[in-house]
């Protein structure tokens, strides 16, 4: 293993063979057919199993969230958005009114 000193490994983007500043859409190209499950949760709700087995059709379940409240986006069970609810000719979907910024510690 070689012995180098801190200013010898820093660099000043100049000499660098790695490109700084954004990515182009071809350096992604890589990823592009990896596929993810997105899933949109309109809300939560805990209960005993006693009382999901007395559900039955037309039963109604209260979630945690209020009728406006923005909805989670998870994609890979990680959250990544807030959005809303729309309808897309005759389907649901969601649209992305703000995007979740988190450390990937």
């Amino acid at each position: 293993m070689a012995d180098f000193e801190l200013n010898e490994l820093q660099s000043d983007g100049k000499d660098s063979d790695i490109p700084d500043g954004p990515r182009s859409a071809r350096d992604l190209e890589a990823v592009y057919d990896i596929p993810v499950q997105v899933s949109a949760v309109l809300g939560k709700a805990t209960m005993q199993v006693n009382q999901l087995l007395k559900l039955g059709r037309g039963a109604v379940v209260e979630l945690d969230r209020k009728v406006g409240e923005a909805i989670d986006i998870y994609v890979n069970n990680r959250l990544v958005a807030r959005g809303e609810v729309v309808v897309v000719e005759d389907r649901l979907g969601v649209t992305m009114t703000e995007i979740i910024k988190t450390d990937r510690g």
